[in-house]
């Protein structure tokens, strides 16, 4: 039965039996095709193999039962439809093979045209195009080219080589000067090539050319570059490709004839209007690759003005259908035009903004899509500085601005020197004539992207765009020449490791560092802004969907912050209060001396003399920080950190020592101190003493910070303020500890608040697993829990923060154990399980327990959204992140409560 229901499985669907909403099954580009096709657009015919065949066939290595003879029945009606047999000697069908994943991957799997083609069927091809033998044999050329690298790993520099070849001997540099004659060679050559490096001629029968194309797409889905691009961008690995097969059109027919990609608004700005790249004579890979430079959509309607009409009216119904930005691949076929993909587009970060507030005026869509079609990682982008050009940098090349930002550094020509110097800690800035999905490393391990060819829909432009990178493509001035590592421009030679500057706003290129500034985001959070700056596009959506942002979310933002200036620019970003302020910070620099004091202190006398320094200087910090927050609440974690961090390292003073003994030199200071150091030692710090220890071990050190605080918030109230301090007591493991400091703390808030009227909540940091699974015996004596998720996450995976991450996190992420760090997002299933229990346990021992997190995972996107999920009260992070937080909380109550969706 089982094995009857495999074979029963439908695994391929005419574009006509399919929809937009089922990307899962069909994959994105399938899924999209079908719907254009049900809205009447001119879709080439043509059917989709499913993403379950994918998995399937990756599970098993072979074919499903069922598919073979799926494909054959939906070949035979595409025969029909288009009156023609694939490879037909006479009068033969063509077809593309293309991937679409569910996710847009742009460059990252499998794409043959032309399926169909062999020695015969292209003099059949000639006379269907009226003898056109100069289209055929370039078609035959690019079948050989693309189904050899693609489907049998022939290196594609060779093809290349071969090509660079022809032109050299015909005299020129452009592809289209190549006669039927040069072509016809050109295949012979290209036939060579893959008889070498495969053992076999290439394939005559068109069937096999299909099969083993259907086969390489479901291949490529684990190809290297595809799992370096799903890492990239968090696509689960498990969902598969469809393969879709379409009919041909030809764009490379003649003058007549061209290809391209148009965009309904620009990806870049989000502004208004036509934008998209047109390429006469060529097939669509030469556009996406960069290989010719295109001319702007505009010059369409000059030389096709029906089409460039008819193009306009369907940009505009799949807009409107699609209610966003849409992507699309057209080819006009001697003056007829068809469309070959549609798909929300990639756009900057900018542009998200900007088009979600627009399509908001338009009435397309609500504030609550709005906000979902925006995201932290966007907004954080839009933070970073950008150049300041008052001064003399004059551009030597202008390109396209194909991703915005700014972004300066050495200048490498391959992909692996990238990564290599990126390694190394150097900013690098990959210059090619243009990018292919080989170059997935070196651009993510860079800067920013330069090329000399393309446009803002080349495979740099669009994998930039998708990464945020800094991007400028299609910088024609530049002669760039890869085996030399060097590029040429306006009598100024750049080679390997010269710094150079691209501005991928306005695809200006500057030699040398070009020094930045804010970015105007950031200048509005903080207030900065004057009246017209206020009224730029991108300045008034990110204000109009922060205030929506704002009035949904559940979640404060609280800040990490340790001094009076941090707290006042978290403040300005938006911070509800500070989740952590950690008062080890105030110990250093001309304090250290102080603690050594207390820490090496062999008596009472000692002891209390330093903590009697310390006590004022720690009241000045509280004080300075509560009249910054003003009323808003201010968690002070009394001090954590590990006693190594306080005292001189041991090997340094040994030698420091023993050197000074060898002079001759009263060391008993010093050897002292050597003996002190010895006996504190420890072998693992992290766990040893260090937090509540320490503080229980030091008669007097937490009754004087907790004094310190008590007497800040007494001051600002009485001068008039509003304080409201929470005193957080770290690394608590067991309840009696808690206990105990809670006693001590407060009788000194008794004896300090006295008729102020200060409130003082005592809480503590669930940063130990056993804290978490005993956390309704310590919310007895816990008001509020703030979770500690970088030491949680330490110990919940026995990881050392300090060393694991250089040490092997690379290999895990390369292997698929991790998706990313749990340091940087955090482990649901694990850590954050530990979460919800403490959560959900301390809450029934307490139910009006606060709480919240502080750990950097408080202003990551993903574990904001879960700590959501989970009803804490708040997330506190770094103070530049407090904005990104706040987006990501309302965007946790949309996801839950779901958006507009007409």
């Amino acid at each position: 039965m089982a094995a009857q229901e495999t074979v029963d499985h439908k695994y391929v669907y005419d574009f006509a039996e399919g929809n937009k909403d089922l990307k899962d099954l069909l994959g994105g580009k399938g899924a999209n095709l079908a719907e254009m096709t049900n809205l009447g657009l001119p879709v080439p015919p043509g059917f989709t193999i499913t993403t379950e065949a994918c998995k399937a066939y990756l599970a098993t290595g072979a074919e499903p039962a069922g598919l073979a003879d799926q494909i054959e029945a939906h070949l035979e009606a595409l025969e029909r439809e288009m009156g023609r047999r694939l490879g037909d000697p006479d009068d033969p069908l063509l077809v593309s093979v293309r991937s679409g994943a569910k996710f847009s991957m742009p460059g990252m799997m499998e794409t043959v045209l032309n399926v169909g083609l062999n020695d015969r069927s292209v003099v059949g091809l000639s006379a269907q195009a009226g003898q056109n033998d100069r289209f055929a044999w370039d078609s035959y050329r690019r079948l050989i080219q693309m189904f050899g690298k693609t489907v049998c790993d022939v290196p594609g520099e060779e093809f290349e080589h071969a090509l660079e070849e022809a032109k050299r001997a015909r005299g020129t540099t452009d592809d289209l000067d190549l006669a039927a004659d040069d072509l016809r060679g050109l295949v012979d050559a290209y036939k060579k090539i893959f008889v070498k490096h495969t053992g076999r001629e290439f394939p005559q029968e068109p069937r096999e050319q299909l099969d083993l194309a259907i086969r390489a797409v479901f291949e490529s889905w684990n190809a290297e570059r595809a799992v370096v691009y799903r890492r990239q961008e968090r696509i689960p690995a498990d969902l598969g490709t469809a393969v879709n097969v379409v009919a041909m059109v030809f764009g490379n027919l003649g003058p007549d004839s061209g290809t391209g990609v148009s965009f309904t608004r620009d990806p870049a700005s989000g502004a208004q209007g036509i934008y998209g790249d047109y390429l006469a004579n060529a097939q669509g890979e030469d556009v996406v690759a960069g290989i010719r430079n295109t001319v702007p959509l505009q010059e369409l309607e000059r030389i096709d003005k029906k089409s460039y009409d008819e193009l306009l009216g369907y940009m505009a119904r799949l807009e409107e259908h699609y209610r966003d930005l849409c992507d699309i691949e057209f080819t006009i076929e001697r003056g007829k035009l068809w469309m070959l993909q549609t798909r929300v587009g990639k756009r900057t970060a900018a542009a998200a903004f900007v088009i979600a507030g627009q399509l908001v005026d338009e009435g397309l869509i609500d504030l609550n899509e709005a906000l979902h079609r925006v995201n932290g990682a966007q907004l954080a982008q839009l933070m970073f500085p950008r150049f300041r050009l008052d001064h003399e940098f004059d551009p030597v090349a202008k390109g396209v601005g194909a991703s915005p930002g700014a972004a300066s550094g050495k200048a490498v020509f391959s992909s692996d020197r990238a990564v290599e110097l990126a390694a190394q800690g150097e900013s690098v800035i990959l210059v090619r004539r243009e990018t292919n999905p080989d170059d997935l490393n070196g651009m993510i391990a860079s800067k920013g992207i330069l090329t000399s060819r393309g446009g803002k829909t080349s495979h740099a432009a669009v994998v930039a765009r998708g990464m945020g990178k800094t991007c400028v493509s299609g910088a024609d001035e530049l002669d760039v020449n890869i085996p030399q590592r060097r590029f040429t421009v306006g009598g100024h030679t750049v080679g390997e490791g010269d710094v150079i500057s691209v501005d991928g706003t306005t695809g200006k290129v500057y030699l040398g560092e070009v020094p930045v500034m804010p970015s105007e985001v950031v200048q509005y959070f903080e207030g900065t802004l004057d009246a017209e700056q206020r009224d730029n596009p991108l300045v008034r959506a990110v204000h109009r969907i922060m205030t929506h942002a704002d009035q949904l979310r559940r979640l404060t933002v609280r800040a990490n912050a340790d001094t009076a200036d941090d707290a006042a620019r978290a403040r300005r970003f938006g911070a509800g209060g500070i989740g952590l302020c950690r008062t080890e910070h105030m110990f250093l620099g001309d304090r250290r001396e102080l603690v050594e004091r207390l820490i090496l202190a062999r008596t009472d006398d000692e002891r209390e003399n330093a903590l009697a320094a310390l006590l004022p200087l720690q009241r000045t910090d509280f004080v300075e920080i509560f009249k910054a927050m003003d009323g808003l609440p201010v968690t002070v974690r009394l001090i954590d950190p590990p006693l190594h961090e306080f005292l001189p390292p041991l090997e340094q003073l040994a030698v420091n020592v023993a050197v000074a003994q060898e002079r001759g030199e009263d060391v008993a200071k010093e050897e002292a101190l050597l003996a002190a150091v010895r006996r504190m030692h420890e072998e693992n710090p992290m766990l040893g003493l260090r937090g509540v220890r320490l503080g229980l071990v030091i008669p007097g050190l937490f009754a004087m910070q907790v004094r310190a605080i008590v007497e800040a918030a007494v001051a600002v109230v009485r001068d008039g303020g509003s304080a409201c301090p929470e005193i957080m007591v770290p690394l608590v493991g067991a309840v009696q500890e808690l206990e105990t400091v809670r006693a001590e703390a407060e009788k000194i808030i008794a004896e300090v608040v006295g008729e102020s009227g200060v409130e003082v909540l005592i809480g503590t940091m669930i940063e130990v697993p056993r804290a978490a699974l005993t956390a309704g015996q310590i919310a007895e004596a816990a008001e509020f829990f703030s979770f500690g998720t970088n030491d949680l996450t330490q110990m919940g995976w026995g990881f050392s923060r300090d060393d694991v991450e250089a040490a092997f996190f690379w290999r895990y992420l390369e292997l698929g154990i991790f998706g990313i760090s749990p340091f940087e997002s955090i482990d649901t299933e694990g850590v954050g399980r530990l979460v919800r229990i403490a959560a959900e346990e301390g809450r029934a021992a307490r139910p009006g327990l606060k709480l919240g997190v502080c750990g950097e995972h408080g202003g990551d996107p993903d574990s904001v959204h879960f700590f959501h999920s989970v009803g804490l009260d708040y997330v506190s992070c770094s103070p530049f992140r407090v904005p990104v937080a706040r987006l990501e909380a309302g965007r946790a109550v949309v996801e839950t409560t779901g958006s507009d969706s007409r």
